[in-house]
């Protein structure tokens, strides 16, 4: 099963709450959240991974 990331915008000024990544098989396995950027306010380093 290709990887699921669970990400969070910690922006106080953005509306997204949370979002999730899914990856196919050909991402690199070092892929994290410091390689994306919020969809709504395109911040990169408000992004933080959700633990579950």
């Amino acid at each position: 099963m290709p990887a699921t990331l669970e990400v969070k915008c910690t922006n106080e000024d953005c509306e997204l709450d949370m979002f999730e990544l899914h990856y196919t098989y050909d991402m690199p396995e070092e892929t994290g959240v410091s390689d994306f950027q919020c969809p709504y306010c395109a911040q990169t380093d408000s992004l933080d991974e959700i633990e579950l």
